[in-house]
């Protein structure tokens, strides 16, 4: 695994310089007409990402080669104000040219348990596949201010040894179902990308590269991509314990 950490004056900032990245890596992977499969993330951080995204590379992208996942999905309606495609959707997605085709989201208004198998089995049909098990091309994330990372919550680590693609969670407060991919289906990823912004955060970042003795009590320290890159996007005040 590489590991690259990054640390920039403001969340816009941030995701502005993640926007070029991630353009970068996706017009390289592209050229010979490669498929490009992500799994995006929900937040308000990938939100300004998601508008920088449709103001600045609606045209410079090859949308028409990326095929769109996400990493984990509340479930709820596409329409619900909770639900990670709709934001993606709204700030993004019905802004560029992307066949519909090349949208696959979690449906979150079905069965939970049936919707993880569906789901799995859909990640499956669309993506190349390493050690026997599908390999995205990038994997955007967030963290919570607990630790947790896509819908893998602390209390829940055995969600990164689990032998299937998506798996259904709980919010440990609300208790709200989520569908999330699984700790295997992250770390197989070539390029896996935190994007984490804001004070409140900072402790567990500071723990998390300090490698404290609580540090794989939070699920983003199992985050260690087998292959891949691994980089750490962070704002000032998420990283001001570094």
């Amino acid at each position: 695994m590489k590991k690259n950490i990054q640390i920039f004056p403001t969340p816009y900032e941030l995701a502005k310089s993640f926007a070029e990245d991630m353009a970068h890596i996706i017009i390289e992977s592209t050229k010979n007409k490669k498929t490009f499969t992500i799994a995006l993330s929900g937040g308000s951080t990938p939100e300004t990402l998601f508008t920088i995204l449709s103001e600045n590379f609606a045209a410079s992208i090859p949308w028409q080669f990326v095929q769109v996942f996400w990493g984990d999905e509340r479930c709820v309606p596409p329409d619900d104000k909770e639900s990670n495609f709709g934001m993606a959707n709204k700030r993004l997605l019905s802004k560029i040219k992307i066949p519909s085709e090349n949208i696959h989201r979690a449906r979150g208004e079905d069965d939970p348990e049936g919707e993880a198998i569906r789901y799995s089995e859909e990640i499956s049909a669309f993506s190349s596949r390493r050690d026997g098990l599908p390999l995205f091309d990038l994997i955007i994330l967030g963290m919570g201010e607990d630790g947790h990372t896509a819908s893998i919550f602390p209390g829940h680590t055995e969600l990164f040894n689990s032998g299937k693609i998506c798996e259904v969670a709980f919010h440990p407060v609300t208790k709200q179902k989520r569908i999330t991919i699984t700790g295997r289906v992250i770390n197989n990823a070539e390029n896996v990308s935190f994007l984490v912004a804001g004070e409140k955060k900072a402790e567990v970042i500071g723990r998390l590269f300090k490698k404290t003795s609580t540090v794989y009590d939070y699920p983003a320290s199992h985050v260690i991509p087998v292959h891949g890159l691994l980089t750490w996007f962070l704002d000032q005040d998420a990283g001001r314990f570094l």
